[in-house]
């Protein structure tokens, strides 16, 4: 299983793998640095105290948290895109967080908690360029968005381990998309020989809209997970590496 998360926050799905008798290969594109000026700070208290506070990812709940602690107010209304970045707003003492079964932008907006928002403030705690089609779904319901971007993503140089590994891989492999912005990070520093490789093999997606990319980048084979858990992905990639390919 290749992964194109962030550095550092591949443990536990390289645990997930392991169970299942898989190996993972880290191929990370970029890191996460947690914002710490003033104005994300002073961005985060002004979104804490809106009406409805929104995560975008656990990595935003754990950037948060470096910055201050986290206090439901009584009424406030805390939502999740997903049921890792509910369990971590949980874990940090937020009894009530509601998210969507489907785990992406337009799930969320199905949520009943945001049919009626305009005119409301809603804390949206994220980073640069975050979910961007919640966003604008969001405004053009008439919501009024404090956003808080908590922490930046920092491009990396894949690493020369990566790259040989990749190169010198041979056994069943699949690539478990869960960001765009990753994928297109990655094939842009594959050489060519390399990159043909990679796209040959199956592409397991977290979404319909990764499902997209992913074809537009020129995977020849793609397996849409029933959702971004790390379980969901690998049941997904089990079941591709099992069946043959159209196109050996």
């Amino acid at each position: 299983m290749i992964s194109l998360r962030p550095q550092g926050t591949h443990g536990a799905l390289r645990r997930a793998a392991a169970g299942r008798g898989a190996a993972l290969l880290a191929v990370s594109p970029w890191r996460i640095v947690v914002r710490q000026d003033e104005d994300a700070r002073a961005a985060l208290a002004r979104a804490l105290d809106a009406e409805h506070v929104l995560f975008t990812s656990p990595a935003a709940v754990a950037a948060a948290v470096r910055l201050q602690p986290l206090r439901a107010r009584p009424g406030q209304i805390w939502l999740a895109v997903g049921s890792g970045t509910a369990l971590a707003l949980r874990r940090q003492g937020i009894p009530r967080v509601s998210a969507p079964a489907r785990m992406d932008s337009e799930g969320l907006l199905s949520l009943p908690e945001l049919q009626s928002i305009a005119g409301r403030q809603i804390g949206f705690v994220t980073a640069p360029a975050g979910r961007n089609l919640l966003a604008p779904g969001l405004e053009a319901r008439g919501a009024e968005l404090l956003r808080a971007e908590v922490y930046t993503r920092v491009d990396t140089v894949l690493s020369r381990r990566s790259l040989r590994a990749l190169e010198e891989l041979h056994a069943p492999a699949c690539v478990l998309i869960s960001s765009g912005g990753a994928l297109e990070r990655v094939l842009a520093q594959l050489p060519a020989a390399t990159r043909a490789k990679f796209l040959r093999m199956p592409a397991i997606t977290a979404s319909e809209r990764l499902s997209g990319q992913a074809a537009q980048a020129g995977f020849h084979r793609i397996v849409l997970a029933s959702g971004p858990r790390n379980s969901q992905l690998l049941d997904s990639a089990e079941s591709a590496v099992l069946q043959p390919d159209p196109l050996a």
